[in-house]
């Protein structure tokens, strides 16, 4: 609890920054891309989030991949979770800005579930439809799940559109169930 109490704190201070200097979207990528980069690497992140290691050591590290590949500002922040000893919190923190960017920028997040990876083509006809639905501007995040067969789930915030063939299966089930 006091982790995720943590991250946002920091999440809240680095967006308020990014506002103030009308950067969202600059600092919001960066900051994906870095906390992505970072914490991909097993041995990476295990080297940055390790107590053992000094502080210096970690720092002589983030200067070797990042100095001049990421803004100043998202470079010292950087810096700073490493002295504050709040790296291991990179993700969270990631999370809770893009969370509160995507809100400011008016942007919604639709977690879309399918069988397979789509088409690009698909990806951008459903983004544009729930746009038309919604009447926001959404995000798609997509995700692979083979059991559902065929077809989408899709969630935005607390709606649920189930539209797999195994979700078609348990309603036609129940509805038999139900007139017998």
């Amino acid at each position: 609890m006091l982790n995720i109490q943590l991250a946002r704190k920091y999440g809240v201070a680095i967006f308020e920054i990014a506002e103030e200097e009308k950067k969202l979207e600059k600092y919001g990528n960066e900051l994906a891309k870095v906390s992505k980069d970072l914490f991909s690497h097993a041995d990476l992140k295990g080297f940055l989030t390790n107590p053992q290691v000094q502080p210096q050591a970690k720092k002589d590290i983030l200067s070797k991949l990042l100095q001049g590949e990421i803004s100043d500002l998202m470079f010292k922040f950087l810096l700073l979770l490493v002295d504050k000893r709040r790296i291991v919190l990179l993700e969270a923190i990631n999370e809770c800005y893009q969370e509160l960017s995507n809100k400011a920028r008016g942007i919604m997040i639709a977690d879309v579930t399918s069988a397979f990876d789509l088409k690009s083509e698909l990806k951008e006809s459903l983004g544009r439809k729930l746009e038309r639905v919604t009447g926001k501007r959404i995000k798609l995040r997509m995700h692979n799940d083979p059991r559902i067969i065929g077809g989408v789930i899709v969630k935005i915030g607390d709606k649920r559109i189930d539209g797999s063939v195994t979700g078609r299966l348990q309603a036609l089930k129940a509805e038999l169930m139900a007139s017998n």
